[in-house]
């Protein structure tokens, strides 16, 4: 799987209502922040998982949404 606008764009729509659905992280950072903490990467044309960002604690309930929504956006992962 190489670089897809479409199923990056998908996964910032899923983050997106992740961020509206957890309103406490607009006291901590704005949505286009909490967005780029998940940056897609690729190895060998696959799309890798997004580790946990630094800097900031999600909690594990969030990380667990981001990473099945990159599971639900990007259907071949490695």
């Amino acid at each position: 799987m190489t670089e897809d606008p479409y199923t990056e764009r998908l996964f910032q729509m899923k983050l997106a209502e992740i961020y509206q659905k957890h309103s406490w992280l607009s006291y901590e950072l704005s949505e286009s922040e909490f967005i780029s903490l998940f940056k897609i990467e690729y190895k060998n044309d696959i799309a890798l998982s997004p580790g946990k960002p630094e800097g900031i604690e999600l909690g594990r309930d969030i990380f667990l949404e981001v990473l099945v929504a990159f599971k639900h956006s990007f259907k071949y992962v490695s």
